[in-house]
């Protein structure tokens, strides 16, 4: 009697605890149902995804916003100025520039003036690659290689007017064909020897059929400047001195049809042949998405390149003003002035780019910065000084002196001979 009695008591305390916990869990449950004030909602985690659901539902570009607004910040005017002014070390150059106009107007000593001209153009130079190298990211690769080559050439353009203005045909001619040279062989090798020494275990290739339109055109620019120097120097000129510069001026009015010519067929007649490689090397570079984003917005770049081309032709009219200058207080020929530190200042965004790119087994970009620029020069830029020349009555040929033209000669022909492989 006593054990049932206890069995008894054992199982009403345990039926009195059962009941005591159904107790609280309902009173748990009568709770969180008052606090959600939503009837039908079996549970808090119902609710929030059916609140979920229905903002998807109904703001699917809720996040675009949200993202949108925060890219917008992220990429304000403080910022574009932070990334092209200071972010990069070479900005430490940028000061020399204001110091070479202040010593020209106080000391006047143009040897001083002229190398703090050339510290000042070289961080200047290089940021435009980096604008339009930002610019590029908005147009295509195509048309960024042409921008590139364009504005990073826009140095040697801006010095080689104001020198023709100045009546400095010799600087001028020898200022382009320095830059031809140093971006063929300075530039261009660099590129070649690093890429190769970083990808030692791979083969690099390019777009073969690009670079021999690029060889091409190479080719006839030199045979435009040969002909005037070889009508100078074998004295067959009917009307001596002018036979040259009709001959210089109208080989450049070809030359510049020819390279007009070759943007149309660039951009628009056979813009797939240029893609083909940087098409299967995008494939390969997926994980390198965010190192490759633009830093700065098109219209701030835009908005970049001629703030940055206006201080360029500023400082330019100072270094053509001090080159003799600097060439009596330096006892150094003004032909090294030209041929050398002149191209080298300008082809400073060049170089940079190119070795960039070819460090990434970017070579198709690579050839474009250089073997372009140097096509361009050729093609373009010199043909347009002859011209200018023509309107400001100038007498800007293409007789460049017969070792010049040679050396051009050898180096086009060494080029594209290398460039044959692919």
């Amino acid at each position: 009697m006593e054990k049932l009695q206890l069995r008894r008591t054992f199982l009403l305390s345990g039926h009195q605890l059962t009941k005591a916990n159904m107790g609280t869990i309902e009173e748990k449950i009568d709770l969180e149902s008052d606090d959600d004030e939503i009837p039908f909602s079996s549970s808090p985690l119902s609710k929030k995804v059916h609140a979920f659901d229905f903002e998807t539902k109904m703001y699917p570009s809720a996040d675009v916003a949200y993202s949108w607004i925060f890219k917008k910040i992220r990429m304000g005017p403080l910022r574009s100025i932070y990334v092209v002014l200071i972010k990069a070390k070479i900005n430490l150059l940028l000061p020399f520039g204001p110091l070479a106009i202040m010593l020209h107007y106080l000391t006047g000593k143009h040897g001083w003036v002229f190398f703090f001209t050339l510290l000042g153009i070289i961080p200047l130079a290089e940021r435009l690659g980096y604008v339009t190298e930002q610019l590029a990211f908005y147009t295509g690769p195509t048309v960024g290689g042409l921008l590139n080559a364009t504005f990073g050439n826009a140095t040697e353009m801006i010095i080689s007017i104001y020198a023709l203005k100045n009546g400095m045909i010799r600087v001028v001619q020898q200022s382009l064909l320095g830059s031809i040279l140093s971006n063929m062989l300075l530039v261009l090798g660099c590129a070649f020897f690093i890429g190769g020494t970083i990808h030692r275990d791979k083969v690099q290739v390019f777009n073969k059929a690009a670079a021999l339109v690029n060889s091409g055109l190479l080719l006839m620019a030199v045979m435009g400047i040969l002909f005037p120097a070889v009508l100078r120097f074998t004295r067959t000129e009917v009307h001596l001195g002018k036979s040259e510069l009709s001959l210089s001026r109208f080989s450049s009015c070809v030359m510049l049809i020819a390279y007009a010519s070759y943007l149309f067929f660039q951009l628009k007649s056979q813009p797939n042949l240029y893609n083909s490689i940087d098409e299967a090397n995008s494939n390969k570079d997926e994980d390198s998405v965010e190192d490759e984003a633009p830093e700065i917005t098109h219209w701030e770049a835009i908005g970049w390149l001629a703030i940055l081309t206006i201080w360029v032709s500023i400082l330019s009219g100072y270094l053509v003003d001090t080159i003799q200058g600097a060439s009596d207080s330096w006892n150094m020929p003004v032909a090294f002035i030209s041929v050398i530190l002149l191209p080298i200042v300008g082809n400073a965004a060049e170089h940079g780019s190119a070795i960039m790119f070819a460090m990434k087994d970017k070579l198709d970009i690579s050839l474009g910065v250089a073997i372009g620029s140097s096509t361009q020069i050729s093609m373009f830029v010199i043909p347009f000084c002859v011209v200018v020349g023509w309107f400001m009555g100038k007498p800007m040929d293409l007789n460049f002196q017969l070792f010049e033209t040679a050396t051009l000669f050898i180096t086009v022909l060494v080029v594209a001979f290398m460039l044959q492989v692919g």
